[in-house]
């Protein structure tokens, strides 16, 4: 069985060889060459196993080899020397805002009034001061107290007004946004 095997793998081989160095050969002269497997050119029985393959009776014309061209000799192409351009200096650095001082607008924080200011430092975000709050009632001290480092943190941290308000700080932490939202506003570049 391992006879017969190996001879049918030789036999594929011997197919796919033939098939791929004869045909494209062949196939410039206008004829295809075929595998004749089990015969020899004169069609008699082939017993030994070994493919036979049919050629045309013209000759495959030989390709000339060309003669390569020499490489052109690189020229020298004038290169012109930038000239710099100088800009004036901008007050701001790599941020969206111009550096510099914006207060915001007085907002109504309902038991008060908000007013904050932005501190632009290398076109960021660096700080945010609150100027007034609610302060008149025990109540919204203890609240702002909490609520307003946490919004300017939040704030510095998103570079914008565009920040959650904070639980249990439902008048001032609106507030407080659009107060910054109005100085931000100033401060784009």
């Amino acid at each position: 069985m391992k006879k017969y095997l190996i001879a049918l793998v030789v036999v594929i081989g011997s197919i796919a060889y033939v098939v791929t160095q004869h045909g494209s050969a062949a196939a410039d002269n206008g004829t295809l060459a075929v595998p004749v497997i089990g015969q020899d050119a004169s069609g008699t029985a082939n017993t030994s196993g070994i493919t036979i393959v049919d050629t045309p009776s013209t000759p495959t014309p030989v390709a000339s080899t060309p003669t390569p061209t020499p490489a052109p000799t690189p020229t020298k192409v004038p290169v012109a020397t930038p000239t710099p351009v100088v800009t004036p200096p901008k007050k701001t650095t790599s941020g969206a805002y111009v550096d510099g001082t914006y207060v915001g607008s007085v907002t109504d924080a309902y038991y008060g009034s908000m007013q904050v200011e932005a501190v632009i430092s290398g076109g960021r975000l660096s700080t945010v001061k609150v100027l007034q709050y609610p302060s008149d009632r025990r109540t919204s001290v203890e609240i702002n107290q909490q609520a307003l480092p946490m919004l300017i943190t939040e704030a510095v941290s998103a570079q914008s007004a565009n920040i959650d308000a904070i639980s249990g700080a439902s008048a001032s932490s609106p507030a407080f946004i659009q107060s910054l939202s109005s100085a931000l506003a100033k401060a784009k570049a």
